[in-house]
């Protein structure tokens, strides 16, 4: 979660006095939700730093730019490779350089912080308050106007170059002390510079004169007509690289969008990336984008056309001179529970954990916090627990489940308890839920790891009973949770696009108005795969295509980026300096081994596996890596014991012992279960029940295989060492499907059933 407390409230937060005769009753079939908080409870922050035209779309949180909303004075953008900041004294440029920092863990941070900016600012007028002019979906526009007068700057993820118009006037550009000129190769157009030892240009219209104004400004003399040039880091100084970046300095970015489309046939999501370009004069020789790895590994289409590279915070960012390139991605499918067990030595342990589950179901879901986030898990902790029942055929324990689920949704839904509640601010575009926690109201954050605990347990009580999640019924209300974190159009007034994900990050971000110094983060991204599949599931019981492709599309694509930036699976990321496994948080300008509430490292190293089920195979892509992850616990736990702060009541010393162990069962289910303690502690999202339940499937079925895909969404493949698979498909439609696997086996799934065959 992200806990940045440092939030200044005096300046972000709406009236928080509302009555709650004012709150404004909204009906969402059975369900309702109100136009206003109750009592005193605080509104959601007014995101008042966009220029007009923007004020009557819904607000654009949750990006990497979206300190520009909500703060006057806005933190520094990670633009990739760039950072920005817009600041009174003008527009700041850098490409930053990794920094090692040792910590209290006795490991390390990496650190790519804004140092030694190139500075711009009109000449003939003082740039005023840095607005958001204009959002596309990895490009925006900054407006530093004043009065009549505007500079206007457009930069994007990926692009190497910050572009600048002015409205009149000259630009002027202060460097760092001991900044010098180099020589152009002749294009008097070109202010090429070295500043502590990093390369830069600064490209300007035909006519344009560069004049030395001091030891550390120059000014640049725009003719008449031409008030636009560039400027752009360069990944070296050789005089081809700065040809290259030339011939694409006058390729303006005027917009950007993101294209998927979700192959069941093929088990495949491609996904097209376009820029959109002005040429302001000169040949047009196209834009220059820079890839991250996710983009570019494994990638055929992009072989041999790749230039210089950029070492960035994700790696090597790999320059390509196109205005458009595709990404094609496997995806691997899931299936919303596992059959029941079998014949098993265990048998009776499970039924018994089965029993006291049901007895302590209660109270399982909701043992802490009072809010949205931890009822969502409380609920998905008997869903998962229902399912174990259902399978093992116990009607009498899941019906039981299943109406203590309903119950206590239709408590929040409803809207009569005056302290759990919706409520939806229309002119952010963003629902809030009451008593807020983590600060999902007071900072907008976290609500796909919040609402997509709701939206899966919805989906799954939906497959059981479609009446009862009907849009008459409940699930008017889903829709609008999944509105909030998933609007697939662009420029609505009522929820932005996309609000958590990154489109060309290829991941999502937690933190609402883009509090800090290293940009926004994202801890627990196993917390949005869970999100991402309950769009999955919906869009196949609602038979909502578009959704579910939609889902397909997030999900497939932050495994990915969790597998590069996370879990570093192909070694292309991680610098040699870093110490740790895998990383637990991510920040636009930081790579960090901790959480917002603990140095613990198996709180540090779990949070990016919970919880873990079904939905979780995609973390057994590389059983190797779960190896050195799961091992990586021991020395980390010395070094704890060793270092480590204790708090005043420490956890468990196997504090989430379920998690390492179902996580260990995706690579190696025997080992997995014999490290398993009935007794142990176990993770307040979780049962025993479903913890014993998930290890002995393993242990009959074998661990995920991922060669094997099928032509639904909703499969599973897996093999055991003697090599006999197991294969499961759920049909969620109503009308027999016929399943056909790659490796040519096909299965009959009768309507609303989970299909096996070996």
């Amino acid at each position: 979660m992200n806990l940045l407390r440092a939030f200044a409230l005096g300046l972000f937060m709406a009236s928080a006095a509302l009555s709650a005769a004012t709150a404004q009753p909204v009906k969402a079939g059975a369900a309702t939700y109100f136009m206003a908080p109750k009592a005193s409870d605080s509104a959601m922050p007014a995101a008042a730093h966009r220029i007009d035209a923007l004020q009557g779309t819904a607000a654009q949180t949750n990006q990497w730019y979206s300190t520009l909303l909500f703060n006057p004075k806005p933190e520094v953008m990670f633009v990739q490779p760039l950072t920005v900041k817009a600041t009174p004294a003008g527009f700041e440029m850098a490409l930053p350089s990794k920094e090692v920092l040792p910590t209290v863990r006795q490991d390390v941070e990496i650190h790519y912080p804004h140092r030694d900016p190139l500075v711009f600012s009109p000449v003939e007028f003082e740039a005023g308050p840095a607005k958001l002019a204009k959002a596309d979906d990895w490009s925006i526009d900054i407006s530093m106007a004043r009065g009549a007068d505007d500079l206007l700057v457009s930069v994007a993820h990926g692009s190497p170059y910050a572009f600048f118009r002015l409205s009149r006037g000259d630009m002027r550009l202060r460097l760092p002390a001991g900044a010098e000129r180099v020589d152009a190769g002749g294009d008097s157009r070109v202010l090429a510079l070295r500043v502590k030892g990093k390369a830069y240009a600064v490209f300007g219209p035909t006519g344009v004169r560069w004049e030395q104004a001091g030891p550390a400004e120059w000014i640049g003399r725009l003719p008449a007509g031409k008030g636009y040039l560039s400027a752009a880091a360069l990944p070296d100084d050789k005089a081809e690289t700065l040809a290259l970046f030339t011939r694409h300095a006058y390729a303006f970015i005027q917009g950007t969008r993101v294209d998927w489309r979700y192959e069941p046939q093929n088990n495949r999501v491609e996904t097209t990336f376009k820029l959109n370009t002005r040429i302001m004069e000169g040949a047009d020789n196209g834009p220059l984008m820079g890839l991250y790895p996710h983009h570019w590994h494994n990638n055929a289409s992009l072989e041999a056309k790749l230039g210089p590279a950029f070492d960035s915070v994700r790696g090597k960012i790999r320059l390509l001179a196109a205005a458009q390139f595709k990404t094609s991605f496997a995806y691997t499918g899931f299936v919303p529970f596992w059959p029941g067990i079998g014949e098993s030595p265990r048998k009776g342990e499970l039924t018994d954990l089965m029993k006291t589950d049901l007895r302590n179901a209660r109270r399982m879901m909701l043992q802490e916090g009072k809010g949205a986030y931890w009822q969502g898990k409380g609920l998905q902790r008997n869903l998962k627990l229902l399912d174990v029942f259902e399978q093992q055929g116990d009607t009498e324990g899941r019906d039981q489940l299943l109406a203590m689920l309903k119950k206590r949704i239709e408590e929040w839904f409803s809207g009569a308890s005056a302290k759990s509640y919706f409520h939806y601010d229309k002119k952010l575009g963003a629902v809030a839920s009451y008593p807020d926690e983590f600060f999902t109201v007071e900072q907008i954050n976290d609500h796909h790891f919040t609402y997509g605990y709701w939206i899966r347990v919805m989906a799954e009580i939906a497959l059981r009973d479609p009446a009862w999640a009907a849009r008459n019924q409940w699930g008017a209300m889903v829709e609008l949770l999944i509105a909030d974190i998933a609007t697939a159009e662009r420029g609505r007034a009522d929820f932005p696009f996309l609000r958590n994900f990154d489109a060309y990050e290829g991941h999502s971000w937690a933190s609402g108005v883009g509090l800090g110094a290293f940009g926004n983060n994202q801890e627990s991204s196993s917390e949005a795969i869970n999100a991402w599949a309950g769009l999955i599931l919906w869009g196949e019981v609602t038979a909502n295509r578009e959704l579910r492709d939609l889902g397909a599309y997030l999900y497939t694509t932050e495994i990915e980026a969790i597998n590069h930036y996370w879990f570093d699976i192909h070694k292309l990321v991680l610098p040699p300096e870093y110490k740790n496994v895998e990383v637990s948080q991510v920040f636009g300008g930081a790579i960090v081994h901790n959480t917002w509430w603990t140095d613990e490292p198996r709180q540090i190293k779990g949070i990016n596996l919970l919880p873990v089920t079904t939905v979780s195979m995609y973390l057994g892509r590389d059983p190797g890596f779960v190896r050195r992850n799961v091992d990586a616990l021991k020395p980390e736990m010395a070094l704890y014991a060793a270092h480590g702060k204790k708090p005043p009541n420490p956890p468990p010393a196997d504090v989430w012992q379920d998690v390492f162990a179902k996580y260990l069962a995706l690579a190696d289910p025997a080992q997995a279960l014999a490290q398993w303690d009935r007794w142990g502690a176990v993770e307040l999202g979780e049962s025993r029940t479903h913890a014993l339940h998930w290890l002995l499937s393993l242990n009959e079925t074998g661990p995920p295989d991922f060669s094997i895909g099928a032509d639904t969404p909703l499969f599973s493949v897996f093999k055991r060492a003697d090599g006999r698979h197991t294969y499961l498909a759920f049909n969620a439609g109503k009308a027999p499907l016929t399943v056909r696997f790659s490796d040519g086996k096909t299965l009959d799934v009768a309507p609303g059933t989970l299909g096996r065959t070996n």
